[in-house]
């Protein structure tokens, strides 16, 4: 499980810095522009992917009040983008300095909807890299609707054919 979980956090970290990478060479405008999705342009989804994985961190960190960084600061696209890519380096040495006791381990934590609920870690890392994935099908999608000629490829395959 380890071996996995090692390989999905690496492949997080590497995709989520493709993707980020791509947005921020494009004008300001297109990065802000509204497009038809669950978030109304490219730097609200990469905002709420940070969101996530922070959450989601401070959950399992066990933090008593949570800060989200999209209620703590109204941060610029840049500061969102080395937000996100901050936090999925943590999550990626995290996982590597882990074992098997660590993700199995069952930790409680309070949803945002406020009901309490049990889960082994491995299954919300999972979870966080899923969304991930899900979130950067949306940023492709979007910029092929902004008229993006250069959309890199983010897919685990082409992952693992450059990494593994």
């Amino acid at each position: 499980m380890k071996d996995t979980l090692v390989t999905y956090a690496s492949y997080n970290h590497w995709a989520n810095r493709i993707i980020t990478d791509a947005i921020m060479k494009l004008p300001e405008s297109l990065q802000h522009q509204i497009v038809a999705s669950s978030f109304p342009n490219l730097y609200a989804t990469i905002l709420h992917m940070w969101d996530a994985e922070s959450i989601w961190w401070q959950r399992m960190k066990l933090h008593e009040k949570l800060i989200i960084p999209s209620a703590a600061f109204n941060p610029s696209i840049q500061e969102t983008v080395n937000g996100l890519l901050s936090q999925s380096a943590q999550w990626e040495t995290w996982v590597k300095q882990s074992n098997d006791m660590q993700l199995a381990h069952v930790f409680a934590y309070q949803n945002s909807r406020q009901e309490q609920l049990k889960q082994p870690i491995f299954q919300m890392i999972m979870h966080v890299f899923n969304h991930g994935t899900y979130h950067r099908g949306q940023l492709v999608t979007m910029m092929r609707a902004l008229g993006v000629a250069q959309v890199p490829a983010t897919d685990f395959i082409v992952y693992t054919r450059k990494f593994a």
